[in-house]
C-alpha cells in the first residue's frame, strides 16, 4: 500500500481580470483541480479514520473515561461541525463523479465512479446517523448553491440504498490503482457496498421492520463480507504523515487522558475476555485491570486505572470501520427476528470468533470464552446478548456503537454523569443558523419543534 500525500486547495469563487490573456478565470469552490480520479478518491480515503478516531465518539459509547479533564465527558450542550466532511472528502468524491476526463490508465472509469459513489454514500450514512436531517440533495454544488436544503433522514436512507446498489451495478471487470483501502480490488468494494446496505437496513429495525427485512435480504443476496479478509480497514503507517490519531495524542503530546471505563472492564474482566488485554493496559499500581467510572470528577488519575492499550494507540494501529464480525452480529439479529433462515446462535458464535481473531490475531480462545454461562447464547435473551457483544467488539468506533445503542438500548448499563443522559444526536454547527438560516430553521422545526437539542430523537430511533 502506498502512502499517498495529496494536498488540494479549496478556495472561493474568484473572478480575476487578466490583461495578458484578455479573459476571466473562474476557480470554483470545492472543486479540487489537477488531480486524477484515483488521487481524489485516495485523498477522500485519508479522511476515513476521522469517522472513528475521536474522543467524542468514545464518550458517547462510554468506552473511555477522562483521567484529567472530565468536562467533555459530562455531555454538555454544544454544537459539532459537519463542514469538514462536506469541504473535504465529499467534495473530492463529488469531483470524481462529475468529472468528464477521468484517466482509464488508473482502472476502468466505471469502477472509479462506482468506488467514489460507494464512499460518498458511506460518508453520508455516517453523517445522517449523527445529526439527523442534513444537506444532501442540494449539497456539494459549490458556488451554485451555498445554502442547501436539509433532506429528511428517511429520504436520505432511501436514496443511499439506491446509490449503493447502482454503484455495484455499474462495475465492470478490472481493478484500480492508488486504492489505499482494498488495493484496487473491485470485488472487495462490491462486498463493502452490499455490507453497508445490510447494516443500514438493520438500522431501520424499529422504525420500519418490513423495509428493513427487504433491504437486508437484498443486500445479503448480493454478497456481503464472508471473512476478516473483507474487513473495511484503514491501515496507518509507522511514520508521521500517516499515523494513528491516538499515537499523536498519547505519545507525541504525552496525553494520558483516557482510561477504560468501569462499565467496559466490569463486562470483560469477569469472563476473562481475551480482548481486554488488547483494549487496555493493567494499572500501574497493582498490575490489574481497573476501570474508571465514566464521568467521575473526583477520584481520577493515571496510575490506578487501566489506560488505553499499547496496541490501540500504536503509530500504525489500524482503524476498523466495518468488519465481518459486525456482519455476523447483524445476521444473528436478523435470524432472531426471522428475517433470514439459520440458527442465530451459530451467527452469534461466528461473530465472537471473528471478533477475537480480529483483535488478538487468533481465535484459539474463542471456544472457552463462548462456553462460559454468561456468554453462551440464550435464545430468551438473544437481542441483549447480541447487542452487548457487538458493543464490546466495536471498541473505539464509538460513533457506530452509539448508533447501535440508540437503536437497541443495549448495553443497558451506560451511566448518566451528573444526571445527564447519553445524547441521542449531535447538535448542528452553531453557525448554520447564520450561514443557512432558512433551511436550518426548517430542519429544526420539522424534527425537534424549533430546538437543536443533543437529546433529540432521530427518525430511525423510534
Amino acid at each position: 500500500m502506498k502512502n499517498i500525500h495529496i494536498r488540494f486547495i479549496l478556495i472561493t469563487l474568484l473572478f480575476t481580470a487578466c490583461n495578458k490573456f484578455d479573459e476571466d478565470i473562474n476557480i470554483t469552490t470545492n472543486a479540487p483541480s489537477q488531480a486524477s480520479g484515483m488521487q481524489l478518491i485516495a485523498q477522500a480515503q485519508l479522511s476515513l479514520p476521522g469517522l472513528s478516531s475521536s474522543p467524542q465518539g468514545t464518550f458517547l459509547a462510554q468506552y473511555l473515561a477522562e483521567t484529567q479533564y472530565v468536562g467533555v465527558s459530562l455531555y454538555p450542550e454544544e454544537s459539532t461541525s459537519f463542514y469538514p466532511w462536506y469541504q473535504g472528502p465529499l467534495a473530492d468524491l463529488q469531483a470524481v463523479l462529475t468529472s468528464e476526463d477521468l484517466n482509464a490508465n488508473e482502472g476502468p472509469i466505471a469502477n472509479q465512479k462506482a468506488v467514489a459513489q460507494i464512499l460518498k454514500a458511506y460518508y453520508f450514512w455516517n453523517l445522517t446517523d449523527r445529526w439527523g436531517d442534513i444537506p444532501y440533495t442540494e449539497a456539494l454544488k459549490g458556488n451554485e448553491n451555498f445554502t442547501p436544503a436539509y433532506d429528511t433522514q428517511e429520504s436520505i436512507y432511501t436514496d443511499l440504498f439506491k446509490q449503493l446498489k447502482q454503484a455495484t451495478q455499474m462495475m465492470v471487470s478490472g481493478d484500480l490503482s492508488n486504492d489505499i483501502i482494498y488495493n484496487g480490488s473491485i470485488s472487495k468494494w462490491e462486498k463493502f457496498a452490499n455490507s453497508t446496505r445490510l447494516l443500514m437496513a438493520l438500522r431501520l429495525s424499529e422504525v420500519n421492520p418490513a423495509l428493513a427485512k427487504t433491504e437486508f435480504n437484498s443486500a445479503l443476496n448480493d454478497g456481503v463480507f464472508t471473512s476478516n479478509e473483507d474487513n473495511f480497514v484503514f491501515r496507518h503507517l509507522a511514520e508521521a504523515n500517516n499515523q494513528n490519531y491516538w499515537y499523536d495524542q498519547v505519545v507525541n503530546r504525552n496525553r494520558e487522558w483516557w482510561a477504560l471505563t468501569e462499565g467496559l472492564v466490569n463486562m470483560m474482566k469477569p469472563v476473562s475476555d481475551p480482548r481486554l488485554e488488547v483494549y487496555g493496559n493493567p494499572n500501574r499500581t497493582q498490575g490489574l485491570y481497573v476501570g474508571l467510572k465514566f464521568g467521575e470528577e473526583d477520584h481520577i488519575g493515571t496510575e490506578e486505572y487501566s489506560l488505553l492499550g499499547d496496541a490501540i494507540y500504536a503509530q500504525d494501529a489500524p482503524i476498523y470501520l466495518m468488519t465481518y464480525a459486525q456482519i455476523s452480529f447483524a445476521l444473528a439479529e436478523a435470524a432472531h427476528y426471522g428475517w433470514i433462515s439459520g440458527d442465530p446462535e451459530n451467527y452469534y458464535k461466528q461473530a465472537i470468533e471473528s471478533s477475537i481473531e480480529q483483535w488478538t490475531g487468533s481465535s484459539a480462545e474463542a471456544s472457552s470464552f463462548l462456553a462460559q454461562p454468561e456468554i453462551a447464547f440464550d435464545q430468551g435473551n438473544a437481542l441483549e446478548q447480541i447487542a452487548t457483544q457487538r458493543w464490546v467488539h466495536l471498541f473505539m468506533f464509538g460513533y457506530e456503537a452509539w448508533s447501535e445503542w440508540r437503536r437497541t438500548g443495549y448495553p443497558n448499563k451506560l451511566v448518566t454523569p451528573n444526571g445527564v443522559a447519553v445524547p441521542t444526536r449531535l447538535a448542528y454547527p452553531d453557525n448554520e443558523a447564520f450561514n443557512n438560516e432558512v433551511n436550518y430553521k426548517q430542519a429544526v422545526d420539522r424534527q425537534f419543534g424549533g430546538e437543536d437539542p443533543i437529546h433529540g430523537i432521530l427518525w430511525w430511533d423510534q
